[in-house]
């Protein structure tokens, strides 16, 4: 019976690994409680008015509650391991109160002391396998802070590159620029730059599946609001005379319509073209479309 409530938290505890791996490190990212956690915010936020102010909240909120939930569980289920052979097989120190308390009391404070590797000392293992087991747990708690500092770092750049595509996009709509003055090699250029940037952000949207969960703000600076004017720029370049444009037009249409399914698999789910999946996007983010 001991083995089968130890066998429980290590499966806790291997739950909260494997999310983390996959959250994190697995090339497709796919994590499948934080992704839980993620989407279940998200829709919340939906039911919520007025929701521009909340909706810039749960991005930061969520990978907060993320980190949160991965560390309460491991937590637990080193505690878990450790209950059923709490006390015989740990030493306490002399005149420690540990020794007074319950003994998933103590189970849960030297989980949660090891795992914030302060090493108190005043409850320590006695027994073999568990002098082995605890160490492991603070090299976990270790891991965990490394991989969640990581994912800040990892998450704000992506987010940068979505808004500054978003405010080029803008100024480009305010310039508003004619086929005509598109069909030249400066035309080609731009194109060709902006289907470049249009690939890094689908492959943010790959490496970083939660960066969808980030509200831009402004439509100014929102990527939702101005999908719809990248397609129209790439209409307009493939009806230019000069094929360097057209050809630049079609690669930035091609990149837009791979960004463009990565959206709809991931988080949309329309079945649509890629102007209704842009559209969905943007509704999905409270951001209307840009003029064409």
């Amino acid at each position: 019976m001991k083995w089968s409530v130890s066998l429980l938290g290590a499966g806790l505890v291997l739950v909260v690994l494997r999310d983390l791996f996959h959250t994190l490190w697995h090339p497709t990212r796919h994590g499948g409680l934080s992704r839980l956690v993620m989407t279940a915010l998200w829709r919340l936020s939906r039911r919520v008015r007025p929701r521009r102010r909340v909706a810039g909240l749960v991005g930061p909120l969520a990978m907060v509650t993320v980190v949160v939930m991965w560390a309460a569980t491991v937590v637990l289920g080193w505690a878990i391991i450790y209950w059923p052979h709490m006390p015989g097989a740990f030493r306490f120190a002399p005149g420690s109160e540990a020794a007074r308390a319950p003994s998933a009391l103590d189970s849960v404070y030297l989980s949660l002391v090891t795992v914030a590797t302060l090493g108190l000392g005043d409850i320590a293992p006695a027994e073999g396998w568990l002098r082995v087991v605890s160490p492991l747990e603070a090299l976990v708690g270790f891991a965990l802070l490394t991989a969640a500092v990581s994912w800040v770092l990892e998450i704000y750049p992506a987010l940068s590159r979505r808004r500054a595509l978003a405010v080029r996009l803008a100024l480009l709509r305010e310039a508003d620029p004619t086929p005509r003055q598109l069909d030249n090699t400066a035309g080609a250029l731009l194109l060709d730059g902006l289907a470049g940037e249009v690939v890094r952000v689908r492959v943010d949207f790959t490496q970083y599946a939660e960066a969808y969960y980030f509200h831009d703000g402004e439509d100014r600076a929102s990527f939702a609001a101005m999908a719809g004017f990248a397609g129209a720029l790439a209409e307009r370049g493939q009806r230019a005379q000069r094929p360097e444009v057209r050809l630049a037009g079609e690669l930035l249409a091609a990149a837009l319509r791979d960004l463009a399914a990565v959206l709809d698999q991931r988080f949309l789910h329309t079945g649509g073209a890629p102007a209704e999946v842009f559209a969905a996007y943007a509704a999905d983010h409270d951001g209307g479309p840009a003029r064409r």
